[in-house]
């Protein structure tokens, strides 16, 4: 087989999903609102996504999407509810089922169990109007017909695309909608690279009680057996509004001892930086390893709501130990 076959092939069924979103794109109104609302509103239930063949693939990944952007719920397979695992289904449950024909054997059970139950309620997604699923669904969406990728066009491809990125669609529309930010995100992502990347400030540093704080007018004399004895080469300076107003670090005084001024007898703050740059508890490490890097400096003082009142130390080894770079 040519080498330039086989890459229009690939084109060629690319293309044709393109095409198939774009039908999606279209079919985008007041039912997708609908489902969004029903989702938001789902206080004291669970959310239970259901489907068989490839969409029932399709439904694990929207139940993983929806839990993990701020919507629990979990996969029901549509077999085992039939033998005994309805019983997951109770009142103030919303379930989704998920199918292509709408007319799946399988769901039959599913969709009357739920139509019994007027707390109950049933979200459909399916392509055709007049099947089961469609007429006894609470709320429905119809996907467009779409022509499938391949020879004789019968091997899901795009029907599944488009069932994937209407799940995507729904999840983050809610997830916009909680206020679901990066650190939520995070909590439910503890291990893997996703979790590293979603590390904060506050993860990192070092607490108040481990900060050195000194007070402006302390001499230097003091302050070097200070940064000494705190092993961090750093003094976090305070005024007598007991608010930071200077750092010192240990690369400050060997830039003092090559200048030869006679300096153990002055006040700290007659030779510390002024006003040292603070960052937000809730700052990326990363976008603190970035300021960092641009400041040419390497530690940073962290603050929560006063950027004038330290509650916590991160040195650039603390980010780069965790991995982040």
């Amino acid at each position: 087989m040519k080498s330039n076959k086989i890459v229009k092939i690939a084109k060629d069924v690319i293309k044709l999903e393109e095409r198939s979103l774009t039908k999606l794109y279209s079919s985008i109104d007041r039912s997708f609102e609908k489902i969004v609302k029903l989702i938001l509103g789902c206080k004291n239930g669970k959310i239970i996504i259901s489907g068989v063949g490839k969409s029932g693939i399709i439904g694990k990944k929207w139940s993983a999407t929806f839990s993990s952007t701020g919507s629990p719920s979990f996969f029901l397979d549509a077999s085992n509810a039939s033998h005994g695992d309805m019983g997951q289904i109770t009142s103030n449950d919303i379930v989704i089922l998920i199918s292509l024909s709408g007319q799946s054997e399988e769901l039959k059970n599913i969709i009357q169990y739920t139509s019994r139950n007027r707390n109950i309620k049933l979200i459909g997604i399916t392509s055709k109007k007049d099947s089961i699923l469609y007429k006894n669904s609470d709320v429905k969406f119809l996907l467009p017909a779409v022509k499938e990728a391949g020879p004789g066009g019968y091997v899901p491809t795009s029907s599944t695309t488009i069932q994937l990125a209407l799940g995507d669609a729904i999840a983050i529309t809610c997830m916009t909608y909680r206020n679901f930010g990066k650190i939520d995100f995070k909590k439910f992502h503890p291990s893997g690279s996703l979790s590293v990347k979603l590390k904060t400030v506050e993860d990192l540093m070092l607490i108040k009680r481990k900060i050195p704080f000194v007070k402006e007018n302390l001499t230097m004399k003091t302050a070097l057996k200070n940064i000494t004895r705190n092993g961090l080469g750093t003094l976090i300076i305070k005024n007598n509004k007991n608010y930071t107003s200077g750092i010192l670090t240990d690369g400050d005084i060997k830039r003092l001892s090559n200048s030869k001024i006679n300096y153990k007898n002055l006040r700290i703050k007659q030779v510390m930086k002024k006003n040292p740059i603070s960052v937000n508890k809730n700052m990326l490490a990363a976008q603190a390893l970035s300021i960092m890097n641009t400041k040419k400096i390497t530690s940073l003082c962290v603050h929560d709501k006063n950027k004038y009142k330290t509650i916590g130390f991160i040195h650039i080894h603390n980010i780069l130990d965790a991995n982040i770079a």
